[in-house]
């Protein structure tokens, strides 16, 4: 039976989730591993505090995602393409595992950062 989004352990839960899709992502796989090589030990901390600061205003994230993807897309220019299908994985990721006030918050919020990153980088 799915919750809802309740505390860090749900955060890495879903992290961990969605970016075991996206590291054998058909559409934006390649991105992660082959363009940005990530580190996923480095990267999966990182990511837990983005999303745990972002629904819970923890305050733990410290990182600049804005430069991040701008420097992702001068090595290899980012589409609406990639960023819809991101947007997608992470919604059925989400609904997959959860439901209630925070899936559907954190869903809202995913899109609206991916939105703005997207604006910011692509132009």
């Amino acid at each position: 039976m799915r919750k809802d989004i309740k505390n860090r352990s749900d955060i890495i839960r879903l992290v961990d989730a969605f970016y075991d899709k996206i590291k054998t992502d058909q559409v934006i796989g390649f991105i992660f591993n082959d363009v940005a090589q990530v580190n996923w030990e480095d990267h999966l901390p990182k990511m837990y505090d983005f999303w745990d600061n972002v629904l819970f205003f923890t305050g733990n994230f410290d990182g600049n995602p804005m430069q991040k993807h701008k420097e992702l897309h001068n090595k290899c220019p980012l589409t609406h393409a990639h960023f819809n299908h991101w947007n997608e994985v992470f919604r059925q990721t989400v609904d997959e595992l959860f439901v209630g006030e925070k899936a559907e918050e954190i869903k809202d919020r995913a899109k609206n950062i991916s939105d703005v990153i997207m604006y910011k980088t692509i132009q």
